[in-house]
């Protein structure tokens, strides 16, 4: 063997010995996580409770807003509508709308209180509730007071799974299981608890619209009636006061065109007085009036569980619940962790 050869032989060598001192051997491959029945069922335990716990903090979020929109719905109501309402002009055309109402409806005189109730509403609806909507109102009180439960319920799942040691994956497929909107075909109109707590925002999920949609459709139907018995007191009075200026007019037809001229004008400037020296006592009443519907209305957006501002995170609440407890008894799983190239995007749901 020359030189040559045995330099060559030596260099390979030195590589090979030097490549195998560099080479770390493979770690043996994570042992699989057992999941226990009784872990599954304690954690369904703690995601009820959590959900309720949700729930009660939601409600105190939910309550401060809708506080705040009383509080605004009050100042409009008494810097524009009350205003408007009581003015002389304003009572003359609802006078005269009055009137109309009533030979349209002939004997029928609750169709007229009703046709001004629904104008009243849309007047009320324009001057003072969809303002403060600019700002705040149910409907973004319950889509905030829902995300916030939300939120912490993902907070709430994240420590749950830490607590008992359930890997991220197994816990999100295993909330991807609870049904916590159920509003039947198509299937958008349904969601998991996974999606749920993955939608950011809600709005970007459509069973959320679906559901979001329902519940203010029944509030609408259910809280027109708050108005309707201040307008139609209020129809009742109108109509007594289209009579007698009904008598005045006949009796200005009778004594001739420019005698009759002079007793209109008297008349009406004699409304005019009296509306005046009333008017404090009119806008009293009317805010009294106006007070206790809207009262009621408020504590019936507040507190009702299918129609408030409440009622999502009621339904979801139940749903989770309800969905949890039906669930057949799970038996223990085996989760392996999967290889590098084959896991999933990051979850919101880190144990």
């Amino acid at each position: 063997m020359n030189l040559r050869s045995v330099s060559t032989a030596l260099i390979v060598g030195l590589v090979l010995l030097l490549t195998g001192c560099a080479t770390v051997p493979r770690a043996p491959p994570a042992p699989p996580i057992v999941i226990s029945q009784n872990t599954w069922r304690q954690v369904d335990v703690e995601i009820i409770a959590a959900s309720q716990d949700a729930a009660g903090q939601a409600g105190v979020y939910a309550r401060g807003s809708m506080d705040h929109w009383r509080l605004r719905v009050y100042e409009q109501t008494e810097e524009t509508f009350i205003p408007w309402f009581s003015s002389y002009w304003t009572q003359e055309w609802l006078a005269m709308k009055v009137g109309w109402y009533s030979m349209s409806a002939g004997d029928d005189q609750d169709a007229s209180a009703n046709r001004l109730a629904v104008y009243l509403q849309e007047q009320y609806r324009g001057r003072v509730l969809a303002p403060v909507a600019v700002e705040i109102d149910p409907d973004a009180i319950m889509q905030q007071s829902t995300q916030f439960y939300v939120q912490l319920l993902g907070q709430h799942f994240q420590r749950i799974a830490q607590r008992h040691g359930v890997p991220a994956e197994q816990m999100n497929q295993h909330l991807n299981g609870v049904l916590a909107i159920t509003l039947g075909p198509p299937p958008p109109r349904n969601a998991s608890l996974y999606q749920l707590v993955r939608s950011e925002p809600l709005t970007a999920l459509p069973a959320w619209l679906a559901l979001q949609d329902k519940i203010h459709t029944a509030r609408v139907q259910s809280s027109q009636a708050a108005m309707a018995s201040v307008a139609k007191r209020t129809s009742e009075k109108l109509q007594a006061q289209f009579a007698s200026r009904g008598v005045a007019s006949a009796a200005a037809a009778a004594a001739g065109r420019v005698a009759g001229l002079l007793i209109s004008v008297g008349v009406a400037g004699f409304r005019a007085m009296a509306h005046e020296s009333d008017r404090a006592e009119m806008e009293a009443q009317l805010r009294h009036n106006l007070g206790t519907a809207f009262d009621g209305a408020w504590l019936g957006i507040m507190k009702n569980r299918e129609t408030g501002v409440m009622a999502a995170v009621y339904y979801l609440s139940g749903q989770i619940e309800t969905n949890l407890a039906a669930r057949p008894a799970l038996s223990a799983t085996v989760y392996s962790p999967p290889k590098q190239h084959e896991r999933q995007q990051p979850s919101n749901l880190r144990p």
